[in-house]
């Protein structure tokens, strides 16, 4: 079975944990179709996008069909058991050509935005410039 999935953050072509997504990706950039915040939290400053709908703006992303193996890496990566982690859920988002695709993605608990830092957000997008804060984080010790 294939699944869709919308990656907004580490998962995406050229970021760190892009090697855990097998999927294929489908052409172009994507936004959801609701406004969400999208923050970078915590020490490993990860993207946390929160399903708090109208709060935040769209965000940018890329889309991947996955089959049944792919999304179990993707599951475990996110740590989906986890209480206060990431937990897939549908979504919908739009296309560069006007289409909405109905897909999921891995929201972050709201609750993680009160046990750990939150550096920066609301944003429309996680850039490399934002994954090298995680960089500048580790080496600073």
């Amino acid at each position: 079975m294939s699944h869709l999935i919308f990656v907004y953050g580490t998962l995406k072509q050229g970021f760190r944990n892009h090697h855990i997504n097998h999927g294929e990706r489908l052409p172009g950039v994507f936004h959801t179709v609701a406004a969400l915040p999208l923050y970078v939290v915590g020490p490993n400053h990860l993207p946390w996008l929160v399903n708090a709908p109208g709060q935040g703006e769209p965000v940018a992303g890329e889309l991947y069909r996955v089959d049944d193996a792919g999304l179990a890496r993707m599951d475990e990566l996110e740590q989906i058991e986890r209480p206060d982690w990431y937990r897939r859920q549908p979504l919908q988002v739009r296309g560069e050509d006007g289409r909405v695709w109905d897909c999921e993605v891995y929201f972050g608990a709201a609750s993680r935005l009160q046990l750990d830092p939150v550096h920066l957000g609301p944003l429309p997008a996680y850039t490399q410039a934002h994954a090298a804060l995680r960089e500048r984080a580790l080496a600073a010790g």
